[in-house]
């Protein structure tokens, strides 16, 4: 079959669907992205994928997101897939009407966060509960990445069949490694004793910069890594006040290493991860460090709660509080036996759990009706994937 896979930014289709569409085109299928364009879009297509691009904006801009739908039409009708299958919330919508006003025979969904479990304006939250429940009735299969967000569906009636997905990385890149340790140190001039802190994320209020960075003044001795960057369609006030101040307080404490594509070894570098979000769908970077034997700090919301067992492979804490995030860091930075037993059983749990492989396979089987190993636990009681 021919499948679209259609996002929002270069970001999301090189770090989430590339294994996704690895795994169809090794099925025998016909594999397209289309997104947006930016420049991670070379390393998808020097993998022989065909990417097209679109005028994709992450607003609610009505001209923009009319724009983005005519050639969304117009795509469509000139490749005449199989199947469509959307991601993210803006894009997702335009997706499937343009798939369904286009009379593609499978229109697919996976939600990787609901714009209305997001904290903010009730209004706005309000008209994305409606657009996704109007949206569900155009929908074939219905997938999220979270089993929370697949009861949410079913709770509020957004499509009868949701089914949980899940997420997953490669054990095989993703593992503590002391020879990466080692180096990255080396480079960065870290002594082998440091405590070292782990922040994976685009650099957005609501990945819990502020907090972090305010909670990192009560860690004394332990140093921070932020890795990443603010991508050019992110919204929301900058960060560079908050930075600006933690590194008149924390001094070379702070390291700030931007945009990196080298996170495994970064990983096997570290001690502690922390992510301390708002809001989440189920986040690969928690997947990553885990992986890593890393114990991780996380928010008790949507996503990290599945994946994080409080006391026993991390700590989760409220989202938006300094002090328990600062509390759960310091306890962690002090005790290294501790950090390696929530560590290990936190890499046992994510092999068990987010192996790549499955979840690829899985997500496959869901996708085209057939093969693969159905992963039961992330079903939702009494729903059933629905014929192409």
């Amino acid at each position: 079959m021919k499948i679209l896979e259609v996002t929002n930014v270069d970001f999301s289709l090189r770090h989430f669907l590339l294994p996704l569409m690895r795994g169809l085109r090794a099925e025998g299928h016909e594999v397209v992205g289309v997104c947006a364009d930016g420049p991670l879009l070379a390393e998808v297509r020097d993998e022989g994928f065909r990417v097209e691009t679109v005028p994709m904006v992450r607003s609610f801009s009505p001209l923009a997101q009319i724009q983005a739908l005519t050639a969304l039409m117009n795509l469509i009708q000139r490749e005449q897939p199989d199947i469509v299958h959307a991601h993210m919330p803006i894009s997702g919508l335009l997706g499937r009407l343009a798939a369904k006003l286009c009379g593609v025979q499978c229109v697919a969904y996976t939600c990787h966060g609901f714009l209305f479990n997001q904290p903010g304006a009730m209004p706005r939250r309000g008209l994305s509960l409606a657009l996704e429940w109007m949206a569900g009735r155009i929908t074939d299969r219905y997938f999220t990445v979270s089993t929370q967000e697949a009861e949410d569906v079913q709770r509020l009636r957004i499509h009868p069949t949701p089914l949980a997905l899940g997420n997953g990385r490669d054990p095989a890149s993703f593992h503590p490694d002391p020879e990466s340790r080692q180096r990255i140190r080396t480079e960065l001039r870290v002594s082998a004793s440091a405590v070292v802190i782990i922040v994976v994320s685009r650099l957005v209020r609501h990945k819990g910069y502020p907090e972090l960075l305010e909670a990192m003044e009560q860690v004394p001795g332990a140093e921070l890594w932020v890795v990443g960057e603010r991508l050019a369609s992110d919204h929301g006030p900058s960060l560079d006040e908050n930075f600006a101040r933690a590194e008149a307080e924390l001094g070379g404490r702070l390291r700030r290493l931007g945009y990196r594509r080298d996170i495994p070894a970064l990983l096997a570098a570290a001690d502690i991860f922390v992510l301390p979000s708002h809001f989440e769908g189920l986040p690969m970077s928690v997947i990553e460090a885990m992986l890593s034997g890393l114990p991780v700090v996380a928010t008790d919301i949507r996503g990290p709660r599945e994946q994080v067992v409080t006391g026993r492979t991390g700590l989760l804490v409220p989202a938006g509080e300094v002090a328990p995030l600062a509390r759960a860091l310091l306890r962690l930075a002090r005790d290294g036996d501790l950090r390696y037993r929530m560590g290990e059983a936190g890499r046992q749990r994510a092999r068990g759990r987010y192996d790549e492989a499955t979840v690829t396979a899985n997500a496959v089987a869901a996708l085209v009706g057939y093969g693969g190993e159905e992963n039961q636990e992330n079903k939702v009681p009494g729903s059933e994937s629905p014929p192409v």
